[in-house]
């Protein structure tokens, strides 16, 4: 099952709103799965420095102190924000991949969410609305998101399993379907030396993206590979700093669904997703083609 949603704005004068209209389309796919939820959101940029998202199980304790023993660390000024379970750090753009390292030491129990520009993301096991609510992701502004409710099928119910994955900076990946060939990518990524933290096929994919971005090819080129490369069926919803990317495997047995306007583009797992949308009634609404890569950036 599973259930997916996207929203891209064209229109600035939408942005503040983007964290409320996401909500809203993720809270009506919960019976698409209700085990765990999750959402991207690309808001404003940081010049020169990098926003990591990260998460913990035990906040309260983990947290505490964290922005100065991070700091101490890697020799430089990092801040931070605490929502819930989640946290976001400010820091010097280059000792992105320090601090990284220093977070592995300092707090291992801590999970690096995402890391980018713009991109902040907040998942946790529950409902989509008892999810988007904890976080406050309605008050979030932005300028596009994606969003996920999962229904468990390959893995357990885990924060860890939850969507979106992100596997390269401002990047981010959702999913509904099966990959049948994920074991045996992910072996090949990681001899590549890319990162993969659980044993979600979905990370793999993102994983997969980010690999192909990384030696060259521009997300369209690597989301027209994917169609050769992985095996199963699948629907990704791909985020990065600037843009927006559909695509769906060549059978297409997972629902989709899709409107523009002249103030957005967005995606759901079905119509019901995007009937609260402004303008709704005069979108050109329809169902993307099979094997058929979309994209749009600002």
């Amino acid at each position: 099952m599973c259930g997916i949603v996207g929203l891209f704005l064209k229109d600035k004068s939408l942005e503040p709103k983007l964290g409320e209209l996401l909500s809203a389309m993720l809270i009506t796919m919960t019976d698409r799965g209700p085990d765990s939820a999750g959402i991207a959101i690309y808001g404003d940029a940081v010049d020169g420095q990098t926003k990591l998202t990260v998460q913990s199980d035990n906040a309260a304790k983990d947290f505490a102190s964290l922005s100065k023993d991070l700091s101490e660390a890697i020799g430089a000024s990092v801040s931070l924000q605490a929502n819930d379970t989640h946290a976001v750090i400010l820091l010097d753009g280059p000792k992105a991949g320090a601090a990284r390292q220093a977070l592995a030491e300092l707090r291992p129990e801590i999970r690096v969410m995402s890391d980018g520009d713009a991109i902040e993301i907040y998942k946790e096991v529950g409902l989509p609305k008892d999810v988007t609510e904890r976080f406050n992701l309605a008050g979030m502004r932005g300028s596009h998101g994606i969003g996920h409710t999962r229904m468990a099928t390959e893995s357990a119910v885990t924060t860890e399993g939850a969507h979106p994955f992100s596997t390269g900076a401002d990047q981010c990946l959702v999913h509904n379907g099966s990959l049948s060939n994920h074991n045996v990518l992910r072996r090949k990524l990681m001899r590549e030396g890319v990162q993969i933290g659980s044993m979600n096929d979905t990370e793999v994919g993102a994983a997969y993206l980010t690999w192909k971005m990384q030696n060259g090819a521009s997300l369209g080129e690597a989301l027209e590979s994917s169609l050769e490369d992985l095996d199963g069926f699948f629907t990704f919803v791909v985020g990065t700093k600037d843009g927006f990317g559909v695509v769906r495997d060549p059978i297409a047995c997972k629902p989709a669904v899709m409107a523009e306007t002249e103030q957005y583009v967005a995606f759901g797992s079905e119509y019901r997703a995007l009937v609260d949308l402004p303008g709704i009634d005069n979108a050109r609404v329809w169902e993307p083609e099979p094997a058929t890569v979309y994209f749009w950036s600002h």
